[in-house]
């Protein structure tokens, strides 16, 4: 891959994986919830689901977008469809209990094919940063590479950031409001995806 592009792929990395979304949202809860060592199991399950995502949109998964577009409005759909039903699993939770697990990592990487978010990340960024003709592979691989370090380092830093606001939640009615808080959240990831 030509050096110049390295910048705006890494760019574009870093704002696709560290912005709020469904990913970041159940990392920061299972930070919250489980701990940060327990939650790194969903952080692998994710990012090996979106490399495989990402992969497989370079072998041409993500043409299929464009031939049928009723896949893409199937994908928002079902993707719509779970993370709702997610959020009110994430606004319904009681406190946790001790040695609660997160989600696991199949899961999480399972998640990926249902994430809308996941999606428009790995079509834009097989579309938009790989290279024509003999370079199209290593710009590829490229392209993944550099997801892999943004993803892995923005979703280590969400985990964190939902292990230090245990800290604040002491009571019942407190883990109630931040579920609560947490579920709505998720849920706003669906407007995301119609727009």
């Amino acid at each position: 891959m030509e050096i110049a592009l390295l910048g705006p792929v890494a760019g574009f990395a870093l704002a696709a994986c560290g912005t709020p979304g469904p990913n970041n949202l159940l990392l920061a809860s299972s930070g919250t919830r489980s701990g940060y060592l327990a939650s790194l199991k969903l952080l692998l399950g994710i990012m090996l689901g979106l490399q495989g995502l990402m992969l497989l949109t370079a072998l041409g998964l993500g043409r299929l977008f464009e031939l049928w577009p009723a896949l893409q409005w199937g994908l928002k759909v079902a993707g719509s469809g779970y993370l709702l039903w997610l959020a009110w699993r994430i606004a319904t939770a009681p406190p946790p209990e001790a040695g609660e697990r997160p989600m696991s990592w199949h899961q999480g990487a399972l998640f990926q094919f249902l994430n809308p978010k996941s999606w428009l990340m790995a079509i834009s960024a097989i579309s938009g940063f790989t290279l024509a003709g003999e370079q199209y592979w290593s710009s590829a691989w490229s392209v993944l590479g550099v997801f892999l370090f943004f993803g892995l380092i923005t979703g280590h830093l969400w985990t964190l950031i939902g292990m230090r606001v245990r800290r604040w939640l002491r009571t019942e009615r407190d883990w109630r409001r931040f579920n609560g808080v947490m579920g709505g959240l998720t849920a706003a990831c669906v407007a995301m995806i119609w727009h």
